[in-house]
């Protein structure tokens, strides 16, 4: 008996060990930044331009804009939580092609840009690319697109604001609920600093909103887009399309940089 307490007290020690070691390097567990230098040069082979807004606690944050002539309106840009912009250079094509300007957003650490990182702080930062946008297009011409864990913050922004739409690439149903699907074994709820629950925010948005979410992915399980598919559905008369599987193709351009 004595034996078996001494063994449960080791285990009860090292699981209070691992939930404090969690609780304090979760942001190591969360995003996995690629950092740029400052003096890189983006080469997206198209016209673009390289913003750097200030947010309000002196951060900075990068990003490109991808222009062109007589595009049909923007689509702002949320990238999953690792790499940074850029990577994307797919994405922008993808983008050109279809007839939209967009706007490539890197958070906080990521990339170029600067500052602390927290849950309200990328909502800020979002807002304050939304306002720039604003200043380019009117809001009936503005795209909201968010990608893996950029959906969480998409769907926020689109929860504040009256995109035109909104679109969902392989998103969660809440970022608590994605960490309880991702380790089990943890009290998430008492633990996380990021929640990001897109399933009350979606709640707001007055948008067509649309899914797609491939039954591969091996990130973000599929039901996480089911769950909140059902969420939307059980509130709104809005204009929805749900795809069951990934039916977007990428295509990258290839060219050299003139001499």
């Amino acid at each position: 008996m004595r034996r078996l307490k001494k063994w449960g007290l080791i285990l009860v020690f090292l699981y209070a060990l691992i939930a404090i070691l969690a609780y304090n390097f979760q942001e190591r567990l969360v995003f996995f930044p690629s950092k740029m230098p400052l003096n890189h040069t983006y080469d997206f082979c198209q016209d673009f331009e390289e913003l750097n807004l200030t947010a309000t606690d002196g951060a900075k944050l990068n990003a490109v804009h991808i222009k062109q002539d007589s595009a049909k309106g923007l689509i702002l840009y949320f990238h999953g939580n690792s790499g940074n912009i850029s990577h994307l250079i797919h994405v922008a094509n993808l983008f050109s092609r279809k007839g939209y300007e967009s706007i490539l957003v890197d958070y906080r650490t990521f990339g170029k840009s600067t500052g602390e990182m927290s849950e309200q702080a990328l909502y800020d930062d979002a807002q304050l690319f939304y306002n720039y946008a604003k200043e380019q297009y009117t809001e009936d011409k503005i795209i909201v697109y968010g990608r893996s864990f950029g959906t969480g913050v998409a769907t926020w922004l689109a929860s504040e604001n009256n995109p035109e739409k909104m679109v969902l690439e392989s998103p969660f149903y809440s970022a608590v609920a994605l960490g309880k699907h991702r380790f089990p074994f943890l009290p998430i709820d008492w633990l996380s600093n990021f929640r990001f629950p897109s399933n009350e925010f979606v709640q707001k948005v007055e948008c067509p909103i649309y899914i797609f979410h491939g039954k591969e992915d091996g990130v973000i399980p599929f039901v996480s887009a089911e769950k909140l598919y059902k969420a939307i559905m059980e509130r709104t008369k809005n204009s929805l399309v749900f795809l069951k599987q990934d039916i977007i193709t990428f295509k990258t351009l290839k060219c050299s940089k003139k001499e």
